[in-house]
């Protein structure tokens, strides 16, 4: 009999296969082949399985670098499980997930180990460096044996208070996210690259599990963040490349004026809004290189698609879609009482299928209120066409969407009622050309702008904090005290 597949059963499988080819690069330059990534893989498993129980959790802290491939893998032939940490968020955030997750340890970069080090309630552990290097001496770990069922990875996504919630997906999801790619948006082969341009703790590094399986190379771009103009050299450098990027991203290359290298063969676009004549710009200047993904952390990368050959469509409703249910996943459009509506009828999206979490890490409440009847509510609300393409009307949730992040208001809101000048807040998002959504926030109190943005920088994230306020006497409201935010966004235009 065979051994129960993992995660790290991709990268032996490309090892096999393509052992002495190119493997992870950072920038242009060669790193490692899939014999040696595997090698250190095994070996930082072992030194891992020294201290750390299988099941335990391991955090990962860090702008995008080469390491974090060979870390993934690590975890995963020691039997732990990823907790990837948006490096984007404030030391408090980061705090929030490591205790919530009860990790053991966290991997970070130089950078974000000398922010974190000071409040983190574990060891934080240097990425890089002697004492990391010192961590491939251990002899290599047998390749694991593991249930499918076993939990792989903690996906922290913010709730509707703001308060990060870990999305739980097990080796089983990830292996029908990936298997689902593979069949639906990209076909890549041992000739290929995938470029990672957006976060690694996100879209970007759920992506490894299906390129790394077909032997294409983990590229990290040297400056570790999005360069509009580093991306398409890299591009330019390495065969068949891919990546997943924001819509601002891509909004950011048509900026450049350049046009798509020859070798720049896909883009999976995601996480906000992508309206139709910004699409049509970046098709104009890359060709017909772009698919998209509608997905959550609860059911990753993966509940509908807009493939390659849809973006042919001379039809604005398709373009405007998020596409068609993905492979292995079933979606559902429900009304009020729960039952499917009919085509054209806008409903909250439901999915499901082997790639939605099997729940939320340590939170029964809102599992419950998320997993219902075998399906994922999604708090989305839609519509389907008679072809089966899926529109996106609203949100039943009050998430901000900016630049491909999820932003809450209520944590926002909240951060600012901490400021002995605001009496009230209320944040809605408005819509923008560059970031799909920004920030504004309404303020009843006399602080001011500055005042205000100094306030929220020693609280949240420096990305979630408002590009703009907007004083006024008093929020609307209605007989029960509930401010109207659908009014507040209408005096936005």
């Amino acid at each position: 009999m065979g051994r129960p597949v993992n995660l790290f059963a991709t990268l032996d499988q490309a090892a096999a296969r393509f052992g002495d080819r190119g493997a992870v690069f950072r920038g242009e330059e060669q790193l490692h082949t899939w014999n040696q990534l595997r090698d250190r893989a095994l070996r930082l498993a072992a030194s891992l399985r020294r201290t750390y129980a299988p099941g335990q959790r391991i955090a990962i802290a860090s702008e995008n670098r080469a390491e974090i491939v060979e870390l993934f893998y690590a975890v995963w032939a020691a039997e732990c499980v990823v907790v990837p940490v948006n490096f984007k968020l404030h030391p408090r955030e980061m705090v929030q997930i490591i205790e919530d997750s009860s990790a053991a340890t966290v991997f970070a970069s130089p950078k974000i180990a000398a922010e974190l080090t000071p409040q983190s309630p574990v060891v934080v552990e240097l990425i890089g460096g002697p004492d990391y290097e010192q961590l491939f001496t251990a002899s290599p770990l047998a390749p694991p044996s593991t249930d499918p069922s076993t939990l792989a990875w903690l996906f922290y996504t913010s709730g509707t208070t703001g308060r990060s919630k870990g999305a739980m997906l097990s080796h089983r999801n990830l292996t029908a996210m990936t298997v689902a790619h593979l069949a639906d948006i990209d076909s890549p082969d041992e000739n290929c690259s995938l470029l990672h341009a957006a976060p690694m703790s996100h879209g970007s590094g759920l992506y490894i599990a299906p390129y790394v399986l077909r032997g294409a190379r983990q590229v990290v771009p040297a400056s570790g963040a999005f360069d509009p103009d580093e991306f398409l050299d890299l591009c330019a450098s390495h065969s068949g490349s891919s990546a997943f990027l924001a819509p601002t991203m891509i909004q950011r290359l048509v900026g450049t004026g350049r046009h798509a290298p020859a070798a720049l063969r896909t883009i999976v676009y995601g996480g906000g809004p992508m309206y139709v004549d910004g699409l049509k710009k970046a098709m104009a200047a890359f060709g017909p290189i772009f698919a998209q993904i509608y997905g959550q952390g609860e059911s990753p990368m993966t509940i509908t698609g807009l493939r390659r050959a849809d973006h042919e469509s001379d039809d604005d409703a398709i373009l405007g879609s998020v596409g068609t249910a993905r492979s292995g996943v079933e979606v559902a459009v429900l009304g009020e009482d729960g039952t499917p509506v009919e085509s054209g009828q806008i409903g909250e999206i439901v999915c499901r299928g082997d790639v939605v979490m099997s729940g939320y890490w340590n939170n029964p409440d809102a599992t419950r209120d998320t997993l219902k009847h075998g399906w994922l509510y999604t708090g989305d609300m839609g519509s389907f066409d008679q072809q089966g393409f899926l529109t996106l009307r609203d949100r039943s949730k009050d998430v901000v969407i900016s630049g491909g992040s999820n932003i809450y208001p209520r944590e926002v809101e909240e951060a600012l009622l901490e400021h002995p000048g605001v009496a009230e807040a209320c944040v809605v998002g408005a819509p923008d050309p560059e970031w799909g959504e920004v920030v504004v926030a309404f303020i009843v109190g006399s602080a001011d702008d500055a005042e205000l943005d100094a306030h929220l920088l020693d609280r949240i994230a420096r990305f979630k904090r408002p590009k703009r306020y907007v004083l006024v006497d008093d929020l609307p409201k209605n007989s029960y005290g509930k401010v109207l935010k659908r009014e507040l966004r209408a005096r936005l235009g």
